[in-house]
């Protein structure tokens, strides 16, 4: 059986955070979050990112309330894990924590294509 800390050869990893701002409305708080996690994806072991907001669609399943989704593709889970100590994002804790209320995270392996 496969685990996280075990998992099958080849599985690429998925870091999915969902970030909600304290201020939400605030354009200097949305451009400063959007500023650090520009510098975030900069982290070597990165091997595809994406930095989204809410889409304009409108169905009772849809989650909607947060301000911005950050998604990365690994390679494996050794190389999220090299994600989490790197300088860059203990720098984006450090420095952004303050602007958000309530952070999200959505991790999977999965096979790669």
């Amino acid at each position: 059986m496969e685990t996280l800390s075990n998992p099958a050869p080849g599985q690429l990893f998925v870091h999915h955070v969902m970030f909600y701002l304290k201020n939400p409305k605030s354009e200097a708080d949305r451009a400063k979050l959007l500023e650090g996690l520009n510098k975030m994806a900069k982290i070597p072991t990165i091997r595809m990112v994406h930095i989204g907001t809410p889409a304009a669609t409108n169905r009772d399943v849809i989650e909607r309330s947060y301000t911005y989704s950050w998604l990365c593709l690994f390679d494996s889970p050794a190389d999220e894990e090299a994600y989490q100590k790197h300088p860059i994002h203990d720098d984006f804790r450090n420095n952004y924590a303050s602007l958000w209320d309530k952070v999200v995270i959505y991790d999977s392996i999965g096979p790669k294509r």
